[in-house]
């Protein structure tokens, strides 16, 4: 059974997931500057870098040691899985499919943690949080579809973007559990350093990139490893461990919305009403799915009839 604690977060944790949901879609417009300078292989690998340095160096500051053995398994599959696979089949996924049906593919994620949290961590399942995804999710259809034109989907790039989602959700409940043993930084730091690992067979490909891209656009890789991963994927995992997987999750289908209004205030792209629409479903699945349920109040008891009252 779940606490109290993990299941009403704090204003802390609501504010770290937060940060989280806005550095990340932040991300996919720094994916979509990037790829055609880099490889999908060679852009992970340099964003987790960038990352691990960042994140080690927060280590340092904040005198944290190592994880405790008990947290390492579920840090290491998070670090292959969501780090590493993820990342790599994302970028590959979005040179292959336009951004809103990439958006939509993966925002099927939350759905399939949602239901491996439900059944792994024994979170079961909330009928407002399935309401509220379900919402959500016709949400990121809409969106998905005002934003994807006329243009086909290819059907190996349909396939990265399920992988992205099913790693993601996988990373997440694996994650979930170390967080009982290790803090917030140390999850994210060695998950990342693992995924960088994993990703190293892309170092010679990362070498010639970067010395062909523009100093700009290997900057911006910087910018992906150092926000929306070191930064972001840290007060993600602070607030997932003050809340259940499931619902941590619901709070990612905001992402599509915030994507759409920064490419309107970053890059001049005025969204259509549909799009508009199906940002506002994305923002209400997310507030059905972290509401409570009204406490109903016992109505009186009836006081007894007086004795001298009785009925004959």
């Amino acid at each position: 059974m779940t606490d109290d604690s993990s299941v009403r977060p704090s204003r802390a944790a609501l504010a770290a997931a937060a940060v989280t949901v806005v550095l990340w879609a932040s991300a996919f417009v720094g994916i979509r500057a990037a790829a055609p300078h880099f490889t999908p292989g060679s852009l992970a690998l340099g964003r987790l870098l960038a990352g691990a340095v960042t994140l080690l160096i927060m280590m340092v500051v904040s005198r944290q040691g190592l994880p405790p053995r008990a947290a390492w398994p579920g840090i290491a599959i998070s670090g292959v899985v969501w780090f590493g696979v993820y990342n790599v089949a994302l970028n590959w996924g979005e040179e292959l499919v336009d951004a809103g049906t990439a958006a939509m593919l993966v925002n099927i994620g939350p759905a399939v943690m949602a239901l491996l949290a439900g059944w792994l961590l024994r979170e079961g399942f909330p009928p407002r949080l399935l309401a509220g995804m379900a919402v959500s999710f016709a949400g990121t259809v809409v969106v998905g579809f005002s934003m994807s034109g006329n243009g086909q989907a290819s059907v190996l790039g349909v396939v990265l973007c399920l992988v992205a989602a099913v790693t993601y959700a996988a990373g997440v409940v694996a994650q979930k559990p170390a967080l009982k043993h290790a803090t917030a930084l140390q999850a994210t730091t060695f998950g990342c350093v693992i995924g960088a690992v994993a990703c190293l067979p892309f170092a010679g490909q990362l070498v010639q990139d970067v010395a062909k891209a523009p100093l700009a656009i290997t900057l911006n890789v910087v910018y992906l490893g150092v926000f929306p991963t070191a930064i972001a994927f840290t007060t993600w995992a602070y607030a997932l461990a003050r809340t259940t997987a499931g619902r941590m999750g619901s709070t990612t289908y905001v992402v599509p919305a915030i994507v759409v209004l920064m490419s309107w205030i970053l890059l001049g792209e005025v969204p259509g009403w549909l799009t508009l629409i199906g940002g506002a479903l994305c923002l209400a699945g997310v507030a059905v799915s972290r509401s409570r349920p009204a406490v109903r109040t016992a109505a009186p008891a009836t006081p007894p009839a007086h004795p001298d009252r009785a009925v004959s």
